[in-house]
């Protein structure tokens, strides 16, 4: 087996600043795959963008709200339904497929959640059938693609980890990494105006994906960049890479806006 790498960004869509950010990072850096979401108020320019022939596969990043840790516990900065009510969660899933498809003019290529509402039921069932109607993969659900969410840049009470930003420290995690598919999760961006406690670590995220020393070191680890609209089913329905396409020596992937 050989080593396959997608390098997906959440949150395309919830700001001009977070649009920018993720653009940059698939155009002058190893971004492969970004996530939608389809509430916010930039999600119509993103997928403007998107819509103009983009080689980066667009998903959907399912939106249920945020919560915040606060006084040693966690609330919430805002809520769109409430994720034990299994009827209101089917009915807003639904619902932002829908706009996913009439902003992309096409279903999304993956699924997943911001803040991983969907490890939960019943977020994860109802997301679960829609992955399997649409024949695409589920963060944590499809056999044959790992996820690996180690590049972050604050602890899970939301305390601040520059350090762990760094080209030294994405390379300890991918050289982590074993043979097969991962999904690498990334948040690019740029800040400015954010309501989310995630502002500054989106810059340093994406000053890290566009070092001109990464694609160097993704070769000599014998990584292949792969997007999630490359992606074929293979035996047992568990997905296949094919055909490998190897780094390009631009600091981009086989040079700018390329990606398989």
């Amino acid at each position: 087996m050989s080593k396959f790498l997608i390098v997906n960004a959440d949150d395309f869509g919830l700001s001009d600043g977070v649009n920018r950010g993720i653009i940059e990072a698939a155009e002058r850096g190893v971004l492969t795959s970004t996530s939608l979401m389809v509430r916010q108020p930039a999600a119509p320019a993103a997928a403007a963008f998107a819509r103009n022939g983009w080689p980066v596969s667009v998903g959907l990043h399912l939106d249920l709200g945020e919560w915040v840790f606060r006084n040693d516990e966690w609330v919430p900065l805002y809520s769109i339904v409430p994720t034990e009510d299994a009827a209101a969660v089917a009915e807003e899933v639904s619902s932002q497929l829908q706009q996913f498809e009439r902003l992309m003019g096409r279903p999304p290529t993956h699924l997943d959640s911001h803040q991983h509402v969907h490890r939960q039921e019943p977020v994860r069932s109802i997301a679960l059938e829609h992955a399997r109607r649409l024949a695409v993969p589920l963060r944590e659900s499809s056999p044959g693609i790992r996820y690996c969410g180690d590049f972050y840049g604050q602890t899970g009470e939301g305390e601040s980890l520059p350090k762990a930003l760094t080209v030294q420290n994405l390379t300890r995690i991918l050289a982590s990494l074993t043979e097969g598919i991962t999904e690498l999760g990334c948040h690019p961006g740029y800040g400015n105006g954010l309501a989310t406690p995630y502002r500054e670590e989106r810059a340093l995220e994406l000053k890290v994906l566009c070092a001109p020393e990464l694609p160097g070191i993704l070769r000599r680890m014998r990584f292949n960049l792969r997007s999630f609209c490359r992606l074929s089913p293979g035996p047992g329905g568990a997905p296949n890479a094919g055909p490998a396409k190897s780094l390009g020596s631009s600091g981009a992937i086989g040079g700018p806006l390329s990606v398989s």
